[in-house]
């Protein structure tokens, strides 16, 4: 991989001198791989080095005179006690130029359900590769297979930014030969994968070289350090391009006067999840079917205006329609093409929905329960806000993830990914989860245990 991969787009997201420091411009990433790589000791250092940490809460980390940098993520009891990272730990801190909201997953595979949830909502994931465990003298060496499996779930849930971090170099015997062999696995990974890699940095995370401070020319690399690179790296886009989609999830009668027969009187509540919903946007009701027109829009402080996807928002609609928590305001449907003809007789179009339902679902889904995934089991599905029972009727496929292949297969075993076709009991307005984050996933969830079981990607 040549020094200019490790280049940020030219496209990427620059704050501007002004600056914008809240919650939309925050980046949120997630440091994720294999067990004992490093990421708690990354997200330390990184906490560190940037002046992010008290001295008490310093002090409150020593262990026999020396600094415990995992310490600073790592807040269970268990997790003190073992060594490892459980729970997904979220951290903040921020430079001069940008605030990051930092999401330290489990490496464990028995924990991978923690790291789906963490990358779900992420901009970025550093997959940190510790180069200690791997056979560096070897040009085709091997990746462990949680540093795949890591970079291939968040390829899958569409994490817009991935980075590779090349851990503990200084503690191999020739540092030069294994970031050049290291290095080199990952970019045939990642091109095999179809994954984009942002950039890809040798570190220390314990000496804290290339994390914050650079260490030049160590390894051979001329590079941005870690950090520079993360201050770059855009936000996920919001799906403002597409029509209207919005997932109601609580409603709330309205204070104005009951006499006011000029709109409703309830606002539906929630995050708009496409589009961008303004007064006087057509709208549909699913499942009802009932059509209105949005007369004012909420911001989340009560403020009248325009809100985009990926944002929070209460709708009042014209006038009263029966909606209920779970229920989709989506776009209205448009008026289809008539052909012309001399057929006076022949029938109106259709008008074409914006979002389709659909009972049948091709998905691709990482399983997480310790059940494994077969042909006819039922579960709840979560769609929006709106539950539905889905039954499984076949497991098409199962990714190998050491091999990418795509090998048949009978049933999904816990942490594997695969290719599976979903039965609900009622349609739901699903697109395709590469288009469209929010109507293109489900979550399955035991209807007996009531454990979450599988996250779902439409196709």
């Amino acid at each position: 991989m040549t020094n200019t991969t490790n280049l940020i787009a030219t496209s990427a997201y620059k704050l501007s001198t002004t600056g914008q420091n809240d919650h939309i411009s925050a980046l949120k990433f997630i440091t994720c791989g294999s067990v004992d790589d490093g990421k708690s000791t990354l997200i330390g250092r990184l906490l560190v080095d940037s002046k992010a940490v008290l001295q008490d809460h310093l002090a409150g980390v020593q262990r026999q005179g020396e600094t415990d940098l995992a310490l600073l993520t790592d807040g269970l009891s268990a997790e003190r006690e073992q060594g490892i990272t459980i729970d997904v730990a979220y951290r903040y801190f921020a430079t001069e130029t940008r605030k990051f909201i930092i999401g330290d997953a489990p490496g464990h595979e028995q924990y991978t359900r923690n790291m789906v949830t963490a990358a779900s909502s992420a901009d970025a994931a550093v997959v940190l590769v510790d180069a200690t465990k791997l056979d560096w003298k070897n040009p085709a060496l091997a990746l462990l297979p949680q540093t795949r499996r890591h970079s291939l779930l968040a390829h899958l849930l569409r994490v817009h930014s991935l980075v590779f971090a090349v851990n503990k170099l200084d503690a191999v015997e020739d540092p030069v030969v294994a970031w050049k062999h290291i290095q080199g696995a990952l970019q045939s990974f990642a091109q095999a994968a179809g994954i984009t890699v942002r950039a890809t940095v040798p570190v220390s995370a314990l000496k804290g070289w290339n994390v914050v401070d650079g260490h030049a020319g160590w390894c051979g690399y001329q590079g941005p350090t870690l950090l520079q690179v993360l201050e770059e790296l855009p936000n996920t886009p919001a799906d403002t391009a597409l029509a209207v989609a919005f997932p109601v999830q609580w409603v709330e009668k309205s204070s104005s006067s009951s006499a006011d027969t000029s709109q409703g009187r309830r606002v539906f509540w929630g995050r708009v999840a496409a589009g961008n919903v303004t007064p006087g946007t057509p709208v549909q009701i699913f499942p009802s079917g009932q059509l209105a027109t949005v007369a004012q829009v909420l911001d989340h402080a009560r403020r009248p205006g325009d809100v985009p996807a990926g944002t929070s928002a209460g709708i009042i609609l014209d006038r009263e329609v029966d909606v209920s928590r779970g229920d989709w305001i989506l776009a209205a449907p448009t008026a289809a093409a008539a052909t012309p003809a001399d057929d006076d007789f022949r029938d109106t179009p259709a008008a074409v929905p914006a979002w389709p339902s659909s009972r049948e679902l091709r998905t691709t889904i990482a399983w997480m329960d310790d059940e494994p995934l077969v042909a006819g089991r039922v579960y709840w599905a979560l769609h929006g806000h709106r539950w539905v029972k889905a039954k499984v009727k076949a497991v098409v496929h199962k990714l190998n993830i050491n091999t990418l292949a795509e090998e048949a297969a009978i049933q999904l075993d816990p942490n594997a990914i695969g290719h599976v076709d979903l039965l609900l009991q009622e349609a739901i307005p699903a697109a395709a989860f590469s288009q469209a984050r929010v109507l293109g996933s489900l979550i399955l969830v035991d209807t007996a245990s009531h454990k979450t079981a599988g996250a779902v990607l439409v196709n």
